[in-house]
């Protein structure tokens, strides 16, 4: 690894760990450079996976004021989230990938959709004030459990999926359902960590150099992301998702 692709390797670094925290998929940004690297793709996916797990610790530090008064839910979530992972892992290790990216895809345009019209689907699924609690809790279970398995796969986009689906299912503001997302996201990194340290060819290396650089873009992100309008985050994250959507739409078919 030379010079220019270490500082190649910090700038993409940074940049996902702020876009991770903001609206999620910055490991769009990562797996590509770590490719143009020379990593063949399923160690630039591992790799890319180790490597983002510590912007998404310093993302939960840069938004734990948003989590007050969630640690119950976040302590329901967890269980989910770590099955589910390691579940993704698994599939990822034992399974053809072709498939999986193909679906890809259209999960995360359609986590876009979601996010953008909001409002329309509450009116057709009910509002969350109107779901009983029992309901929620259990579709609160399924929406972190998928979003895991898918994280644990690859998960680009994740927090675009996760923000998307928790938003139709809790009263929350945008803001704490944000920082619900970065805890769930940094739980799923750390199962991949443990999973891929273990099992997978990670560069060890790139991991050094990009590691740092996601932790200083997943706190500066998570700070602007308390500071942004509601409106204006919802349109980040629905430009970001979309956008990621179809680079991925154009690897799997036009590629």
């Amino acid at each position: 690894m030379d010079l220019t692709h270490i500082l190649l390797l910090v700038v993409a670094g940074f940049a996902a760990g702020g876009v991770n925290a903001i609206a999620g998929g910055g490991s769009l940004i990562t797996f590509p450079t770590l490719i143009a690297t020379g990593l063949p793709s399923v160690d630039a996916n591992v790799t890319n996976s180790v490597s983002v797990f510590p912007g998404y610790v310093s993302s939960v530090a840069g938004s734990r004021a948003d989590l007050t008064g969630q640690g119950d839910r976040v302590k329901r979530a967890l269980v989910a989230a770590v099955i589910g992972s390691a579940a993704g892992c698994a599939l990822l290790l034992l399974t053809p990938a072709r498939a999986f990216e193909v679906v890809v895809p259209f999960l995360v345009l359609g986590a876009a959709a979601t996010l953008a019209f909001q409002e329309r689907l509450r009116g057709l699924v009910g509002h969350p004030r109107q779901m009983p609690p029992r309901r929620a809790a259990i579709t609160l279970q399924l929406v972190v459990f998928v979003g895991a398995v898918y994280g644990g796969y690859f998960g680009a986009a994740l927090g675009v999926m996760y923000v998307a689906a928790l938003a139709l299912i809790l009263d929350e503001p945008l803001k704490r359902i944000n920082a619900l997302k970065n805890v769930l996201s940094a739980t799923v990194g750390f199962v991949t960590l443990l999973v891929f340290a273990v099992f997978a060819d990670v560069e060890w290396t790139a991991v050094l150099v990009l590691a740092p650089a996601t932790v200083a873009g997943g706190y500066a992100g998570a700070k602007l992301a308390r500071r942004l309008p509601a409106r204006v985050l919802r349109y980040v994250i629905v430009t970001f998702g979309t956008a990621i959507g179809l680079v991925l739409f154009y690897r799997a078919f036009l590629g």
